[in-house]
């Protein structure tokens, strides 16, 4: 979002017909008015932020800040979560002081860090979020959809590296002692280094900047594949705003949400926008609700009619034929 100070906080590359005419200047209460309609056209069960909530450098106050930048999360009661980015703690709090206020905020599912694992992980925003069957279904109490989020860094604190920071070992360990078999979603800022052996020839959305990872291959993407024999079905990322796409590395979906705040960077003419993720569940034999079926995605634009594009379908379950086997022992 790069929530800054609200009505203060102009716009950056937007045209005059991309703002609202009743409005006198184009400002962060146009992202917050996005958001609003996005919410309201689509009623989702979670809502999540995936960094550069507000950018520090130009909110004098990072807790007025991001009290307006979740606002309508908060205002909608529909659970929300939020890892950071690289610009978060650059205004009047630390990078931990600033999980921790999200943390206590209203409505919010984010943790600081997960239990039993506090003292030696790096950064502040890892947590995993277990979806549950419906109610009346057999999965109620079980998790069906496991959401994981990351906190992919600021920038390297190596002197011998620029740029970016990375995941770190500490935090894959977490994630491979956490994760299971389950279809699972990753959630994080900073590109991955494999988005950029995507085939371009065969994304859905749009390529329209370099892809700003750290300088440094972190593994994260090996230890995603290797989840549960494939758990893994996407990951959704920030950073680059005027990167949208999603496309398939191996087993995993590399997905981009596109800009949504106005005081961010975009590009003139092309419309501020947001993801949307739908799993779908499977109808047992007897009527009740099953296992994930599906996961798709589309994006919304913020024009006047909140246009719906790219639609695509990440992952559907394939039910495995039987086989006998003669041969077969039971171990």
């Amino acid at each position: 979002m790069h929530y800054a100070d609200g009505s203060k906080s102009g716009c950056k590359d937007v045209l005059p017909n991309q703002f609202d005419p009743q409005e006198e200047n184009c400002s962060d209460l146009m992202t917050s008015r996005f958001i609003e309609r996005m919410i309201e056209a689509e009623k989702p069960d979670l809502i999540v932020f995936t960094g550069d909530n507000i950018y520090g450098p130009d909110a004098t106050d990072a807790v007025k800040s991001m009290n307006a930048a979740f606002a309508p999360a908060i205002k909608s009661k529909i659970p929300w979560a939020a890892v950071l980015g690289n610009h978060d703690q650059e205004s009047t709090l630390s990078r931990e002081d600033v999980m921790k206020h999200i943390v206590g905020m209203d409505n919010t599912l984010s943790q600081l860090n997960p239990s039993g694992f506090d003292d030696f992980i790096d950064g502040f925003g890892n947590y995993n979020l277990e979806v549950h069957g419906p109610q009346g279904s057999p999965y109620v109490n079980y998790s069906i959809l496991n959401l994981y989020f990351l906190d992919s860094g600021d920038y390297s604190t190596n002197p011998s590296v620029p740029g970016y920071g990375w995941v770190k070992p500490s935090q894959k360990f977490w994630l491979r002692q956490t994760a299971s078999v389950l279809p699972g979603l990753v959630y994080f800022h900073m590109p991955l280094l494999e988005y950029a052996n995507l085939d371009m020839s065969n994304l859905t959305g749009s390529r329209q900047e370099g892809i700003s990872s750290a300088y440094v291959n972190s593994g994260l993407f090996t230890t995603l594949r290797n989840i549960g024999s494939g758990a893994i079905k996407a990951v959704f990322t920030g950073h680059d705003h005027i990167n949208d796409f999603c496309g398939k590395f191996n087993t995993i979906h590399l997905c981009y949400g596109g800009g949504s705040g106005y005081h961010g960077y975009g590009k003139p003419g092309w419309s501020r926008r947001a993801r949307m993720v739908v799993a779908s569940l499977q109808k047992t034999s007897n009527g009740e609700w099953g296992e994930i079926d599906s996961i798709k995605t589309w994006k919304r634009l913020d024009d006047e009619n909140l246009t719906l594009i790219d639609a695509q379908l990440l992952w559907r379950y394939v039910k495995m034929p039987f086989r006998r086997c003669r041969d077969c022992m039971l171990s």
